[in-house]
């Protein structure tokens, strides 16, 4: 809504009555807020006006301002928060993730797919269609932009993340979150800037120069000074706290994968009989006992060898080859089962602890470990594919980082649209193999690349 500049109408102060009806208005909109949080975001005798714009789709829409600072705004008679306001109130709403490279994506004006959002180990946000909801970054936990819900939970999941999860409305960084860019220097000890700025020359942090007449500007920063350096973000509060980097808070658990199989169009007569149509998914033991009591059924089993079975004009058009048509008459029952499952397309089931199963078709990408040559000679790792497995890429460079003593980079997959890759200074194949293995318990047959690990008494 704001990726383009907008147009401002008229901008003026609140007035008390007004103030006291936004107040009561921010109650109804999000019941979650005590009152004091209302009272904090609203204020009684702080600066606060009313700016009335038209966004660049033509929309009317009313932002509310405190201390220069977007909070609030208003589009057809909806109340919804600014990123700003997020950042205060982290918890205000049910937070999606998605990946840091998405954000480029959506301050554009796309609206977010679901291809991009991160499974968390806990799982997806409970949500209907149409709430309202904040999208933060993975590794952090200040939302960046707020969206409505363009689909359930549950219809998310079912479509296995595909297709458009939320319609998005403002974002980090859009034309209204400028406003949000600037230091309230009335709200501390100094109560003007000139004071401030005089303070922080004297200290040697800054360098203030007079341009300009009567205009001054900062042209140096110690961006070393024990102030500065020594600064950090106090921790959010326990009470606050959501499950972040890697969700230490919940443990890792790996997904359960089952193979599945997907009837093509040209098996569906076969599968028919039995309840099912193109595009029904089947385990493969669910396979063998439609063909198993198919076979029975129409009273093709050999009666003079009960290993063979007969082919009727379906089962010759469902599994035999053009020039097999007329010379294949009877085939064995591991036989028949064997090339029905192999005319049929592969799919899988992923289903991460608590959640609804994911159906997918094709087969799953297993995690995939290679080396490369870089500059100089030297030898990287790189690992791809953490994502169909509900690892998130940073963590897992966060913690081969520190265990390898080795510098780590997280980098866009070529090739692949919204995935990432991990790459590790030298061969860390055998630190990743016991972190994939060891610690998170994936199974051997969903990683390969593990036989590139540096022999014993060779140089890594």
């Amino acid at each position: 809504m704001f990726a383009k500049a907008f147009r401002v109408k008229s901008n003026t102060a609140i007035k008390g009555s007004d103030r006291r009806k936004l107040r009561a208005d921010v109650t109804t909109a999000f019941p979650t807020l005590g009152t004091d949080q209302v009272s904090e975001l609203v204020p009684g005798k702080e600066e606060l006006n009313i700016v009335k714009l038209y966004a660049y789709k033509g929309d009317a829409v009313t932002v509310y301002v405190s201390g220069g600072n977007p909070i609030l705004f208003e589009l057809e008679k909806n109340l919804y928060p600014t990123v700003y306001t997020l950042w205060s109130y982290p918890d205000l709403l049910p937070t999606f993730t998605t990946w840091p490279l998405v954000l480029e994506k959506l301050v554009g004006g796309a609206d977010l797919m679901l291809p991009g959002l991160v499974m968390p180990p806990a799982g997806l946000p409970q949500v209907q269609k149409g709430d309202l909801c904040a999208i933060s970054l993975v590794g952090n936990r200040a939302p960046v932009a707020i969206a409505v819900a363009a689909m359930s939970t549950a219809e998310m999941l079912t479509s296995g993340l595909k297709g458009r999860g939320f319609s998005v409305l403002h974002t980090y960084q859009d034309h209204l979150c400028p406003e949000g860019r600037q230091l309230d220097i009335k709200k501390s000890s100094y109560k003007k800037l000139s004071k401030f700025l005089q303070q922080m020359q004297q200290e040697q942090i800054i360098q203030v120069k007079e341009l300009s007449k009567g205009v001054e500007s900062i042209v140096a920063v110690d961006w070393k000074h024990p102030r500065i350096t020594s600064f950090v973000i106090p921790e959010p509060s326990p009470t606050s706290q959501t499950i972040q980097e890697g969700s230490r808070e919940q443990p890792y658990h790996p997904p359960d994968i089952k193979p599945l199989y997907c009837v093509p169009a040209s098996m569906t007569l076969l599968f028919q009989e039995s309840g099912h149509k193109k595009g029904s998914f089947l385990e493969g033991s669910e396979v063998r006992t439609i063909i198993i009591n198919y076979a029975k059924k129409n009273d093709l089993v050999d009666a003079d060898n009960k290993n063979l079975v007969k082919l009727d004009p379906i089962l010759c058009d469902c599994i035999l080859e053009k020039n097999e048509q007329h010379t294949v008459m009877k085939l064995p029952w591991d036989s028949l089962l064997t090339r029905c499952l192999e005319k049929l397309q592969p799919a899988y089931q992923v289903t991460f602890p608590g959640q609804e199963p994911i159906v997918k078709k094709g087969k799953i990408c297993p995690i995939d470990i290679t080396l490369a040559q870089r500059a100089s000679n030297k030898k990287v790792t790189v690992v791809r594919n953490l994502e169909a497995y509900g690892l998130d890429p940073y963590s897992v460079a966060a913690i081969l980082q520190q265990r390898c003593q080795a510098s780590t980079t997280v980098t866009s997959a070529p090739g692949a649209k919204d995935s990432l890759q991990v790459q590790i200074q030298g061969n860390q194949v055998h630190h990743l193999g016991w972190l994939l293995l060891e610690e998170y318990q994936l199974p051997r047959k969903h990683i390969q690349g593990l036989e590139k690990a540096p022999k014993p008494g060779k140089k890594k």
